[in-house]
């Protein structure tokens, strides 16, 4: 007869924390788009092709589509910063002013200051997004505006004509050409840089959603945590 024995039952352990995923490095990654479009535009500029552009357009439409270009694109390179650094934060729990932090501390709360937490959170990570989205329409706007300033110029041109004279074929051709060039090279100057900046501004509203949901997924396991009665 074997003789019996007894085991003391194991202890119940507290369930590991879960583990955050690797954020990606946005940061890094918009520093290697603006190489890419300094380089690209670097190279535009050697082969004449700004030249080109600002001496075909009078109006200064491109050149105003540029700009907005240039500094929406500024604001996406310090807007990806925040994000990440945000983001790290995360990882951080002793960082008490992070956006992490602020809704990590309504876990437990009732649920109206844990909805209110959430609409803050949304705010900080996706409100200043909708203006950007703004601007970006806002170059295909102007693009819109060259064209019909271009075609107008061209329909002044075709209209203030007297009479067709040979011998001043050269000089037609030219201010005829000066409203088309303001209406095709404003369009396409505007389609780039809408094409360009929404690429960015893409890729800032999804690494925000995916904040957000690991935000609110250490919520959960922190309330969960708190609840067993396990240390957080």
């Amino acid at each position: 007869m074997k003789p019996l024995s007894w085991t003391l039952p194991q202890a119940r352990s507290a369930p590991p924390r879960p583990q955050l995923p690797l954020h990606e490095p946005l940061w890094l990654e918009w520093l290697a788009l603006a190489g890419l479009l300094g380089f690209a535009a670097w190279l535009l500029g050697l082969r004449g092709i700004w030249a080109l552009l600002l001496r075909s357009d009078p109006t200064g439409i491109t050149l105003l589509i540029l700009l907005v270009f240039a500094a929406a694109s500024l604001w996406c390179g310090a807007r990806s910063r925040l994000l990440q650094a945000q983001r790290e934060a995360l990882g951080r729990p002793q960082d008490g002013q992070s956006w992490a932090a602020e809704f990590l501390r309504t876990a437990n709360s009732p649920e109206a200051e844990q909805n209110t937490a959430l609409d803050l959170l949304l705010e900080r990570s996706h409100g200043p997004h909708g203006a950007a989205w703004w601007v970006n329409s806002l170059q295909l706007k102007l693009g819109l505006l060259g064209k019909v300033v271009g075609f107008s110029i061209l329909a002044i041109n075709i209209s203030s004509m007297q009479s067709f004279d040979p011998t001043q074929t050269q000089d037609l051709l030219r201010s005829l050409t000066s409203g088309l060039g303001v209406a095709l090279l404003s369009t396409m100057v505007g389609l780039v840089g809408n094409i360009l900046l929404g690429l960015q501004l893409t890729r800032l509203d999804r690494y925000a959603d995916a904040l957000v949901s690991d935000i609110q997924r250490a919520g959960l396991a922190l309330a969960h945590s708190q609840a067993a009665g396990a240390p957080a």
